[in-house]
C-alpha cells in the first residue's frame, strides 16, 4: 500500500471508556490511512469492538479524541459517524432477507419517481451498475437476499455502504462462517475497495485472514493496545504472542 499522505483517514487518539467502573478502553490511539486496511485483533473482551463502536456512534468515549483527515470531529451517534462517511457492516449484516438486493441497496432511502411512486427500475440500475464495480459475477437482482450465499449477501452489505458515499468501512468479521471459495469473493472484495482509497478497519479472530486482508494489524489485550504492526513484516507466532502474552513485536510502526 503506498500513502499518497502522512494525514491519517482517521485518528482515534488516547480513546478510553468504562461500564460500571472497569476500563473497556483504556487509553487506546490507532490510526489508518486511505486504502489501507488495519486489522483489530485481541481475545473476547480485549476492547476492539468496544473501541471501534466509539467510532461508529454506537457508544460515546469518557476520554479522547476523534480526527478525520485531520480535523477533530464529534461523534455521538451513528448518524454522526454516517455524516463523516463512515459505515458499518456488522456480522448480521443486517439485510431484510424477503426484499431483493436493490430494495435492500436503497432501504430507507429508496428512489422515488416523478408518479411519487417508488423508481423500482432506477434502483435495480443503480444496483447493478455498483455490483459492476465491486462484484461483476454478481447475476442475482430479483431474488430475496435469503437466496444468496453468504459472500453473495457481504456484496450487497458492502455496495450498500459505498453507493452512499463510505470512505471509512468498519467490517466485523466479514469472513466469519463463509467456506474458502466465499472467503475469496470477501477478499477481492476488500482489494476492490482499496483500490477506490477507502480505509477498512477488520475486526478480526483469525490470523491466517488478518495476515491475507490487513496492510497493518493493531492488538489489544485487557482493553490496551499491545502494539501495532505491519503484517508483511512479522508472522503469524509474533502476532499470536501480542494476543495471548500481550507481548509487543520487536517491529513495531
Amino acid at each position: 500500500m503506498k500513502r499518497t499522505t502522512n494525514t491519517p483517514l482517521v485518528e482515534m487518539r488516547d480513546i478510553s471508556i468504562s461500564f460500571g467502573g472497569i476500563k473497556a478502553v483504556d487509553h487506546v490511539t490507532v490510526n489508518l490511512f486511505a486504502g489501507e486496511v488495519v486489522g483489530l485483533l485481541g481475545h473476547n473482551g480485549a476492547g476492539k469492538s468496544t473501541l471501534i463502536k466509539c467510532l461508529s456512534g454506537a457508544y460515546r468515549p469518557d476520554h479522547g479524541q476523534v480526527f478525520i483527515d485531520g480535523q477533530k470531529v464529534t461523534i455521538n451517534n451513528p448518524r454522526d459517524a454516517r455524516a463523516q462517511n463512515i459505515e458499518t457492516i456488522y456480522q448480521t449484516l443486517a439485510l431484510a432477507d424477503n426484499l431483493n438486493a436493490a430494495a435492500n441497496l436503497f432501504l430507507g432511502r429508496e428512489l422515488i419517481n416523478s408518479a411519487g411512486l417508488l423508481d423500482e427500475a432506477q434502483m435495480e440500475a443503480e444496483t447493478r451498475k455498483i455490483m459492476a464495480r465491486l462484484n461483476p459475477n454478481f447475476r442475482k437482482f430479483n431474488v430475496p437476499v435469503s437466496a444468496l450465499s453468504g459472500g453473495q449477501r457481504q456484496s450487497v452489505a458492502i455496495a450498500r455502504a459505498v453507493y452512499f458515499n463510505a470512505k471509512i468501512l468498519i467490517m466485523d468479521e466479514p469472513t466469519a462462517a463463509l467456506g474458502p471459495q466465499e472467503t475469496q469473493m470477501v477478499a477481492e472484495l476488500i482489494e476492490e475497495l482499496k483500490k477506490q482509497g477507502l480505509g477498512i478497519f477488520l475486526i478480526e479472530h483469525d490470523i491466517h485472514n488478518v495476515m491475507k486482508l490487513c496492510d497493518r494489524a493493531s492488538v489489544m489485550k485487557n482493553g490496551q493496545l499491545v502494539g501495532t504492526v505491519d503484517v508483511d513484516k512479522v508472522t503469524d507466532d509474533e502476532i499470536l504472542g501480542m494476543i495471548i502474552m500481550g507481548k509487543q513485536s520487536n517491529q513495531g510502526v
